[in-house]
């Protein structure tokens, strides 16, 4: 593990605690039971000791933090993406992916679709963002819901403020309603564009999302 990697699993099993960890339920992961917090000073005092870290060497700690089945080693990959977001490019897209089949759950996906995917996409430039777009829409057909599920998200941010790709938004949830019409892919798509539709009413009134 690189020193910065092994910086972070420190100050994250230092802040342990078993209350936490029983409380949250493990869902096929094991636990610090580090709080939110924790994590996140933990990622920031690890960018003001190791500085200078360019784009490889953050995908590389972001991979080695979450390939350790650790939700708290996981919730630090994503933050060291967001932390970093403007090292990003189309291509990480790749390897933001994988990260999202093995998401498994909202806590990891969802910050992961509208932290980093959605942020990374909307500042593309127009070549970079018309391949960004046909990755999410192959997403959005997959037979995971969880990446269809962040094929949808995505687009949220940029959308409610003001931008984004409202077009792309409503391909992709007709695709991912088609792709999860039943069981639990029903749901954890469904809860997700449930989401976009209610806060769309509020910030973007003029757009209707698909329900349906």
């Amino acid at each position: 593990m690189s020193e910065a990697g092994q910086f972070i699993d420190t100050a994250l099993q230092r802040e342990a605690s078993w209350e936490r960890a029983d409380d949250r339920g493990g869902g096929g992961l094991r636990l610090y039971g580090s709080s939110v917090g924790a994590v996140r000073g933990a990622v920031r005092d690890a960018f003001r000791r190791y500085r200078g870290l360019e784009h490889d060497a953050v995908l590389a700690l972001s991979s080695e933090l979450w390939a350790v089945a650790v939700f708290e080693r996981r919730l630090a990959a994503i933050v060291v993406l967001q932390s970093q977001l403007a090292l990003l490019q189309v291509t990480d897209l790749t390897r933001l992916e994988g990260f999202l089949r093995q998401g498994g759950r909202p806590e990891l996906v969802d910050p992961l679709a509208l932290d980093v995917v959605g942020p990374l996409t909307d500042r593309l430039s127009q070549q970079d963002r018309v391949r960004a777009a046909a990755i999410l829409d192959r997403w959005a057909t997959d037979g995971d819901p969880w990446l269809g599920r962040a094929a949808v998200l995505s687009s949220l941010r940029p959308l409610r403020a003001g931008g984004g790709d409202w077009d792309g938004l409503v391909r992709r949830v007709k695709a991912a309603r088609a792709a999860h019409r039943g069981g639990v892919g029903r749901d954890v798509v469904g809860q997700a564009i449930d989401l976009i539709a209610r806060e769309l009413a509020t910030a973007r009134p003029e757009l209707t999302v698909p329900l349906v």
